[in-house]
């Protein structure tokens, strides 16, 4: 064969090679184009199940306007990085939407219309400082009814929420028509006459907001049935309810509905006047319970204690002139305090409290209780009489001994639940329920009744009624007629956060908090940690140090001798005092450069294990692995 005809079919064979690739490639690309495996540790790109049956629930398209300014943040790696995150997010909501949901990426460039359009959706731009134009990345979503949503802007703190938000902009829009809350209320939260006052007071803040975002319907505290399109109650400060009215919320949540429960132990804000006091005591503080329900759910909590804490106690004014006194019913939930992987409390700074109680589980319960406001470990249970007729907070502290321990405030509650009614429905409710023709979901007809859950149940139970009142969080200014409130607590945010959560579909409040994808190199930390420590003990010496020998400089100064003109001369001591101060000082900083040698020593050793670890050693366990593999298959063929 002659060298030329050997060219052509070298050539030939390196064409042939070449179509064959690319043909594998296409026919790859076609056949797998859906497969794929999320190996991260917290499985950031799998959506979970209850997302996912969001998006298979969806009746009508929805379009979703994924607004990013891509070239104004080239200079801010970080960003881009969190946005395409967002960006690989919305992209598999698309895909597992079948089509459902239209997702459009608009980069809105300076004094373009897409930013217009971006401003008018009401997603916000921001200011980094790397360009002077503001930057977008939002998410606007629209139905088909003309109803819109919006992420304002995707916080890269926020990210472990970043598939709740979607999927709730996503759900919402799916269900346009506001979610009803059955408001079951021992006190007056909307706006009243003050008998006192002979004016009009205005409803609770917190009261307002809700109404902003769902129809709230007033089911009194006398009812047999709840309606059927109720999905939530909203109980709030329960006293002596009958037994067809607890009978009606039995059932509503064997039935699956959900319910966001306040009850206190000594609620400030329903202070009654009560018979046998004597003449111009002040009101008292009520307490509330659901006895019965709470026993048959497995549910612990008592009227007869209070949650007194060292730790997170309020500084309140006494009203005498004098100045605030700690106070320590009264209580500051800092963010350490509250659980930072539920939506209700993740992204809250502080939430007021006043004379709480605490929650727990039956020793056989069967439900899962998840913290979401707890006391320190400075706390204790006091009795309710020695808040009732105290005068001087500062008596609190008599005999006051930490428990040692942390108490649940409120909590999530969720799993299977007893009827507090195994027979059925009370006698009474059975002979008063009459046959109206309304299809009603908690018909106390005996035949409708459900002895347990028709699946997990979901409540959220917060031991204090007092948190709901404007004086525990928010402030109202009269401004030019207008009421201002400015909030100094959490509590509303608390408060909208846990109806939203509730009001949604179960599917909603399964999508819990995910991983974040940034992950830190936790060896780095600890040895940089060390080593700041180190490096400020060795600086506090040194400043005391310096401190000690000024002093023994000044003490120099005063007892020399002034006159004529040594006055202008150190002596030979204060010389050697100087002397020997620079040289410490100079060997002190010495010390510190090295302990910050130490610090980036310890990380280049670090960062070369691991390279040589990723270079050499994984290129080499993988060539002997083959190797075995070819000698274990030559073997074979051998015998």
């Amino acid at each position: 064969m002659s060298t030329r005809t050997q060219k052509r079919l070298g050539t030939s064979s390196l064409l042939l090679l070449a179509i064959g690739f690319i043909a594998a490639v296409i026919v790859s690309n076609a056949l797998f184009s859906g497969v794929r495996f999320d190996l991260t540790e917290d499985k950031l790109y799998t959506l979970s199940d209850g997302t996912r049956h969001i998006l298979k629930n969806i009746d009508e398209p929805i379009n979703l306007y994924y607004y990013f300014s891509d070239q104004a943040t080239e200079g801010s790696p970080t960003l881009r990085s969190y946005a395409n995150r967002v960006h690989e997010m919305l992209e598999e909501f698309a895909r597992e939407s079948d089509g459902k949901l239209n997702l459009s990426v608009i980069d809105p460039l300076p004094f373009s219309e897409d930013e217009d359009r971006a401003a008018q959706a009401g997603l916000q731009g921001v200011q980094l400082g790397i360009t002077p134009d503001p930057v977008y990345m939002g998410l606007a979503g629209t139905n088909s009814v003309g109803d819109e949503e919006t992420i304002a802007f995707f916080q890269p703190d926020k990210e472990a929420f970043l598939e709740y938000d979607i999927a709730r902009l996503v759900s919402t829009l799916a269900n346009p028509e506001r979610n009803v809350i059955g408001l079951v209320a021992g006190v007056n939260m909307s706006s009243r006459f003050d008998p006192q006052t002979q004016q009009m007071q205005s409803a609770w803040t917190v009261y307002q907001q809700a109404q902003q975002l769902f129809e709230i319907r007033d089911l009194g505290t006398s009812f047999s049935t709840v309606p059927e399109d109720v999905g939530l109650l909203w109980i709030v400060q329960p006293k002596h309810l009958s037994g067809e009215t607890q009978y009606a919320i039995d059932q509503f949540i064997m039935r699956g509905g959900k319910a966001l429960i306040f009850v206190d132990p000594l609620a400030a804000i329903d202070a009654a006047s009560q018979e046998g006091m004597p003449q111009g005591m002040p009101p008292m503080p009520q307490a509330s319970d659901m006895p019965a329900l709470f026993k048959a759910w497995g549910i612990q909590y008592s009227t007869q204690e209070v949650i007194a804490d060292a730790e997170l106690a309020l500084a309140i004014s006494t009203g005498r002139g004098g100045r605030p006194t700690r106070h320590y019913g009264y209580l500051g939930i800092t963010a350490d305090y509250l659980d930072n992987d539920d939506i209700t409390t993740a992204d809250l700074d502080v939430v007021n409290l006043a004379m709480a109680g605490h929650i727990a589980l039956a020793e056989d319960s069967a439900l899962n209780l998840e913290p979401l406001l707890s006391s320190s470990t400075s706390s204790s249970m006091l009795p309710p009489a020695r808040f009732s007729f105290m005068s001087d907070p500062a008596s609190l502290l008599d005999g006051f001994v930490p428990a040692g321990e942390a108490f649940t405030l409120a909590a999530r509650i969720s799993g299977p639940l007893k009827s507090a009614f195994p027979d059925g429905p009370p006698a009474k409710v059975v002979n008063e329920d009459k046959d109206d023709g309304v299809d009603d979901a908690n018909n106390a007809d005996p035949s409708h009744h459900l002895a347990e859950t028709t699946g997990p149940a979901n409540l959220i139970v917060v031991a204090d009624v007092d948190m709901l009142s404007d004086s525990m969080w928010v402030q109202i200014q009269n401004f030019f007629g207008q009421q201002i409130a400015t909030a100094f607590a959490s509590n509303g945010a608390f408060v909208v956060n846990a109806l939203e959560n509730l009001a949604g579909s179960t599917d909603l409040i399964s999508v819990r908090s995910r991983g974040n994808s940034t992950r830190p190199f936790t060896r780095v930390e600890k040895l940089r940690a060390g080593a700041e420590a180190r490096f400020r003990e060795t600086e506090e010496r040194l400043q005391q140090e310096l401190a000690d020998t000024e002093a023994r400089l000044s003490e120099l100064q005063s007892a020399r001798d002034d006159s004529g003109t040594g006055s202008l001369l150190m002596t030979a001591e204060q010389q050697s005092e100087i002397d020997r101060f620079i040289d410490q000082r100079a060997s002190i900083r010495k010390e510190l450069r090295a302990v910050q040698r130490g610090l980036d020593q310890d990380i280049e050793d670090l960062g070369t294990r691991l390279k040589i670890i990723n270079i050499a050693l994984v290129p080499f366990l993988l060539t002997l692995i083959i190797l075995f593999a070819l000698w274990r298959r030559r073997q074979r063929m051998h015998a």
